[in-house]
């Protein structure tokens, strides 16, 4: 399957705004071929922690966009932002996959990011999501997830993709780079790793979005600008790397 990040710029808590400017490029990326395409975390809005300004209900305008999208252009497209769960309380910081029929997975971020205050304005999520995708295993993350090896390596004999979404600052920039690819490398499966470019709030994105193989290969990657990277991913490739080097049985 071939995969597309869209590595985009954010305009500062404006959804009409970011929706507007995101079409045209999850339509350039079906256009190149692509079967998933992947924006950042908080595509709509940024990180922001006025979720009284960004939240919005289950069928809101960001996920209905996200299903639009994917039935416009007859692909998967996700991204993530702060959704209030239909019983309502503080929202979930929700990763949604929408398919080209209409179906829509939701992965709720598990480790908030207490560092930035985000563990006092969301609630954290308690399930692991994995997805078949048009005969790839998927399982979704989002950004300071990738801090947390157990919570990968706990679904990695049922993962040939991992999609992580993000907005990962310029200032831990070498982290983010180091541990999209040593979560591709010790998994032995794909990470398709989405991050923001620009400036948000008063902070720097420097982007270093990357689809990385099961050997650690980075077959596309961007830096510091809006950009598409596109790059083919199969479960045949997972499957050959873990009978050619079977790490992952040695794992305890």
């Amino acid at each position: 399957m071939k995969v597309a990040v869209v590595q985009h710029d954010i305009v500062w808590e404006d959804k009409a705004a970011n929706l507007a400017r995101l079409g045209p490029m999850i339509e350039a990326a079906a256009g190149a071929g692509a079967r998933m395409v992947v924006l950042s975390e908080t595509f709509s809005t940024g990180f922001s922690m006025r979720v009284d300004v960004t939240a919005e209900p289950v069928g809101g305008p960001s996920s209905r966009f996200l299903i639009d999208q994917a039935a416009a252009h007859g692909v998967w497209v996700c991204g993530s932002f702060p959704e209030i769960p239909a019983e309502g309380g503080a929202p979930y910081n929700t990763l949604v996959l929408a398919g080209p029929d209409g179906t829509a997975h939701r992965y709720r971020k598990i480790h908030r990011f207490g560092y930035g205050g985000e563990d006092d304005r969301f609630s954290a999520g308690s399930e692991r999501v994995t997805v078949e995708v048009e005969g790839l295993r998927l399982t979704m993350f989002v950004c300071y997830d990738l801090r947390f090896a157990d919570e990968w390596w706990a679904v990695a004999a049922d993962t040939d993709v991992y999609v992580c979404v993000a907005n990962w600052p310029e200032a831990r920039r070498h982290h983010w780079q180091t541990l999209v690819r040593a979560r591709a490398i010790e998994n032995q499966a794909y990470v398709v790793a989405a991050n923001r470019v620009g400036r948000g709030g008063d902070l720097d994105y420097a982007g270093d979005s990357a689809i990385v193989d099961p050997m650690g290969e980075v077959l596309a990657c961007g830096s510091r600008t809006e950009a598409l990277l596109v790059a083919d991913v199969t479960a045949d490739r997972v499957a050959q790397v873990r009978a050619d080097l079977p790490f992952l049985a040695d794992r305890r």
